[in-house]
C-alpha cells in the first residue's frame, strides 16, 4: 500500500501564460552534450515558470559542492541566471535528494514539496517525481526511507566533501552497471496514482523517474503524463520539454 501524502498547493499567478516541466536530466561531467543542451534550453526558455521534477543531477553530495570551482558550480550559475528571469521550482529526485536551502538561497530557486498541486487557471496538475509510486521496487524504497532520514543525511554531510564525491562516483559506476543489465524497473502503480489524484482533487499527474515517456488514461477523468529523461548522446536524442497551457492543454516539445 502506497501512503497518500498531503500535497502542497501552489497557485499560478495570472501572469503565467505557460509553464514548462522537465525531469531526469541526470546532469554529470561525463555527459557534456546533455549539459550543453540543458544550458541552451535554460538560456532560451520564455515560459512563465519552470518546474524541474527531480533528478536534475546524477548525484548531488551537498550544497557546499557548489562553492568549489567545477561542474556543480557551473550548473548552479545556470540555475541562478535562469531564476533571475523566471520562477524556477526544483523537486528532489532519487539522485539529488540532498539539494537543500543553501542551493535555493544561492540560486534564487524554490524547492518544491513532493507532491505539489499546481492550480493553473481552472486546472489542477499533481506534480511529483514518481519514485514513491512504484511499490514493486521494494529494494529502492527501503533505500529511499534510509537516505531521506535526518540522521543519515546529517552523518553523510558531516563527511569531507572529497569523501562524499568519491562515494558518489562509486554510486554512478554501480548505476551504469545496472543500466547494462537486464534488470526490470517497476512502473508507477495505477491504483496508487489514482488515490493520490483523488485525494488532491487533481485531474492530471505529471511525473518523471520511470524514463518511460507516455500518457496514460487511468479512468474516465484522471490521467498521468510521464516526462522524458534527457540524453543528448542517444540515437535519436532524448531532449523533451512538457509545456502546460492555462487552458489545460499539454504539449511535448522536443528541443531543436
Amino acid at each position: 500500500m502506497v501512503p497518500v501524502p498531503r500535497a502542497q498547493e501552489l497557485l499560478a499567478p495570472p501572469a503565467w501564460r505557460t509553464v514548462e516541466c522537465i525531469s531526469d536530466l541526470h546532469l554529470q561531467p561525463s555527459a557534456p552534450a546533455t549539459f550543453a543542451a540543458w544550458r541552451g534550453y535554460m538560456e532560451r526558455t520564455r515560459a512563465g515558470a519552470l518546474f524541474i521534477l527531480g533528478d536534475l543531477f546524477e548525484a548531488w553530495v551537498g550544497d557546499d559542492a557548489a562553492g568549489e570551482p567545477g561542474f556543480d558550480a557551473d550548473c548552479t550559475a545556470i540555475l541562478a541566471a535562469t531564476a533571475r528571469r523566471l520562477p524556477v521550482f526544483l523537486m528532489h529526485g532519487n539522485r539529488d535528494f540532498l539539494m537543500g536551502a543553501g542551493l535555493a538561497a544561492q540560486t534564487g530557486l524554490t524547492l518544491l514539496e513532493d507532491p505539489t498541486v499546481l492550480q493553473f487557471g481552472a486546472h489542477r496538475w499533481l506534480l511529483t517525481h514518481g519514485d514513491a509510486l512504484c511499490p514493486e521496487d521494494t529494494d529502492y524504497l527501503v533505500f529511499r526511507d534510509k537516505v531521506r532520514s535526518a540522521k543519515w543525511q546529517g552523518d553523510f554531510l558531516a563527511q569531507p566533501l572529497a569523501q562524499r564525491q568519491a562515494i558518489a562516483r562509486g554510486l554512478r559506476s554501480e548505476s551504469e552497471e545496472h543500466k547494462r543489465s537486464d534488470r526490470h524497473y517497476p512502473d508507477v502503480d495505477t491504483e496508487a496514482a489514482l488515490q493520490w489524484l483523488r485525494d488532491a482533487d487533481a485531474g492530471v499527474m505529471v511525473h518523471g523517474h520511470t524514463h518511460r515517456p507516455a500518457e496514460h488514461a487511468l479512468d474516465a477523468t484522471h490521467r498521468r503524463i510521464v516526462l522524458s529523461d534527457w540524453d543528448a548522446a542517444a540515437q535519436p536524442p532524448r531532449l523533451e520539454v512538457l509545456r502546460l497551457q492555462r487552458d489545460g492543454m499539454a504539449e511535448r516539445l522536443p528541443l531543436p
